[in-house]
């Protein structure tokens, strides 16, 4: 992406762009942090204490991700097709670790957190696509091993995948916009101030309620992904022909 393509966007979605497609938000009140904690699941040190217990959270999560009832709804659809109707640069960058995206149409996409549906060698560093459930006697397909596999998802205490583009396309983009997002979770907390840096960009807020972060925006549309997403999609459509 050139600084000089006026007309750039940055997207960014979390979880609440997929509860519509029936995956489980983090944050909210019935959402997967008040019922496990993060400690005991989603640390590099709860992998080495108990690794049974954390492929047993993410194998239920995989499990219902790859549920015929989860599919991309009209959020996911309108932001397919806004990439395939835009005529500049578009980067989606999701916090999501579903495919989502990817089966809806994106393709410009990040995960910046990662994906489920992949493992990577604990050993060799080594990712590749896993779509059933992982037990201590799968052995590695690049080393052999039994016992490395992890998901290949971003635990709290790690870095998240790909930043020097994100931060890249940040600085470059005329318009940034955040969708179903709590604007808790650093550093995807901080695009937004990113974006705005020296008057770049134009700050859009999707979501289903205001965030700490909804000062921040030029412009906020509260509501459900399902039916703000594509309304957006068709109103940037439109004056982009104007």
């Amino acid at each position: 992406m050139t600084c000089d393509q006026i007309g750039s966007i940055v997207i960014l979605t979390g979880a609440g762009i997929s509860k519509e497609s029936g995956l489980s938000t983090f944050r909210d009140t019935d959402g997967i942090w008040a019922k496990v904690r993060i400690e005991d699941v989603a640390t590099p040190e709860a992998f080495e204490k108990d690794p049974e217990r954390v492929q047993e959270f993410y194998n239920a999560r995989r499990r219902g991700f790859l549920s015929e009832s989860v599919q991309p709804n009209a959020a996911h659809q309108a932001l397919a097709d806004l990439e395939r109707r835009w005529s500049k640069d578009l980067l989606v960058v999701t916090q999501n670790i579903d495919d989502l995206h990817e089966r809806a149409g994106t393709r410009s996409l990040v995960h910046m957190h990662g994906e489920l549906l992949k493992v990577r060698c604990a050993r060799t560093g080594q990712v590749y696509p896993w779509r059933r459930d992982v037990t201590p006697e799968d052995a590695c397909e690049c080393c052999g091993s039994t016992g490395t596999l992890r998901p290949n998802v971003v635990w709290f205490g790690e870095i998240p995948f790909d930043l020097d583009r994100i931060y890249a396309a940040l600085q470059c983009c005329s318009r940034f916009i955040a969708i179903g997002t709590s604007g808790q979770v650093h550093p995807a907390a901080g695009f937004v101030a990113e974006a705005r840096r020296g008057g770049r960009a134009r700050t859009v807020l999707l979501n289903a309620e205001a965030t700490d972060t909804s000062p921040l925006f030029d412009e906020q549309v509260l509501g459900p992904a399902s039916r703000i997403v594509p309304e957006y999609v068709e109103k940037l459509l439109a004056e982009n022909r104007d």
